[in-house]
C-alpha cells in the first residue's frame, strides 16, 4: 500500500449502478491523485468493481474515458441490437475493448497488495460470491460481475459456473467488509444517502421472466430488504466499527443510463470533488480520532 493503515483493519466498498458509476470514478481519481491507499481490501460490485481495478492499478482517468467514450458507443448499448434478440448492455465487449484498448497496469495492482473481491451473483444458488480478482480471472470476472439480467442475453460463467450482475445478491457489500474483518470501512454509493430502495414490483410478472430459476428470482425479491439493510448498517455501524460514506447529491445528473457527455462530465467533476472532500475531512476526523461506532458522511 502507498500509505500505512492503521491498527484497525480498513476496507474500501463501491457500489455499482451501471453510468452512475462515474460518481466513483472521480471519487477514487481524486484518491489516485493525493496517493491515497490505506486500505487492507477492496469489495466492488457491477461497474463498482471495474472503477475499482483502475484505482488499484494506479490508473488515473481510466475509469472516467471508458464511461464517456466506450460506455458510448452502440457496441455497449443498444436498443436496436436488443429487439432484434441481442444485447442491450454487452459488458463482455466493454470489458474486453476497454481492455484492449486502454491496459490496465496490473502489476501495480499486484505491487500495491490490496486485494479486489468483486461480487457475483450465482444462478444456481441466488447467493453472492465474493471473488479475489486476479489476473488469470479478470476477463471471467468482471463481466459477470456487471451482467444485468436480460440487459444482456445469457449468463457469463466462472470456475464453470453461470453468474450475473453481483447487485442482485450484495449491492453494498458493507456487512461483507465488516464480517472480512473491516473496523474502518469507507463505502462509496451510486445514490445520494438518503436513497432507499422500493420493494420490487410486479413480482408475479418477474416470476414469470425468471420461471427457469427460482433461485435468482427468490433473490430478486428479497434484494431491496438487503439494500436497505446495508443502508442502516451503514448509519447505525456496530461498536468498535466507523463507517465513512461518500455519496452524490440528491441533485446528481447521471442516471443509470445517461449518455450524455456533458452530464457524465459534470457528475466525473462532482465526484472527484467528493473525493477531495472526503480526504479532508478525514484528516480533520483522524487528527481527533475517538473509538467507539461512528457514522461519517461527505
Amino acid at each position: 500500500m502507498s500509505q500505512d493503515s492503521a491498527t484497525v483493519p480498513s476496507a474500501l466498498v463501491v457500489e455499482g449502478g451501471a453510468m452512475r458509476g462515474i460518481f466513483a470514478a472521480g471519487v477514487l481519481d481524486a484518491f489516485i491523485e493525493s496517493d491515497f491507499l490505506p486500505y487492507d481490501f477492496a469489495i466492488g460490485v457491477s461497474a463498482g468493481s471495474s472503477n475499482l481495478i483502475g484505482y488499484l492499478s494506479g490508473d488515473h482517468g481510466r475509469s472516467r474515458w471508458i464511461l464517456l467514450d466506450h460506455a458510448r458507443r452502440e457496441d455497449f448499448i443498444n436498443w436496436r441490437r436488443f429487439l432484434k434478440g441481442g444485447h442491450f448492455c454487452d459488458v463482455a465487449w466493454l470489458w474486453h475493448a476497454s481492455f484492449d484498448e486502454i491496459p490496465l497496469n496490473v502489476q501495480r495492482y499486484y505491487d500495491n497488495g490490496v486485494p479486489l473481491f468483486a461480487v457475483t451473483t450465482s444462478i444456481e444458488t441466488g447467493q453472492a460470491h465474493y471473488l479475489e480478482v486476479t489476473a488469470e480471472n479478470m476477463h471471467e470476472v468482471f463481466p459477470a460481475s456487471c451482467a444485468i439480467p436480460f440487459a444482456y442475453r445469457g449468463f457469463p460463467r466462472v470456475n464453470d459456473e453461470p453468474m450475473t450482475d453481483g447487485g442482485l445478491a450484495d449491492s453494498i457489500p458493507v456487512i461483507r467488509a465488516y464480517e472480512q474483518g473491516a473496523r474502518d470501512i469507507t463505502v462509496v454509493l451510486s445514490r445520494p444517502l438518503g436513497y432507499r430502495k422500493r420493494e420490487t414490483p410486479a413480482p408475479h410478472f418477474m416470476k414469470q421472466l425468471f420461471q427457469d430459476h427460482a433461485s435468482l428470482f427468490e433473490s430478486v425479491l428479497g434484494r431491496a430488504e438487503r439494500y436497505n439493510r446495508a443502508l442502516q448498517f451503514i448509519q447505525s455501524p456496530p461498536e468498535g466499527c466507523r463507517v465513512r460514506v461518500i455519496s452524490p447529491p440528491a441533485d446528481f445528473p447521471v442516471a443509470r443510463f445517461t449518455l450524455e457527455p456533458e452530464l457524465l462530465e459534470r457528475g466525473y467533476e462532482i465526484g472527484r470533488g467528493a473525493g477531495f472532500d472526503h480526504l479532508s475531512q478525514q484528516a480533520v476526523v483522524d487528527s481527533s480520532d475517538t473509538s467507539g461506532k461512528r457514522h461519517e458522511s461527505a
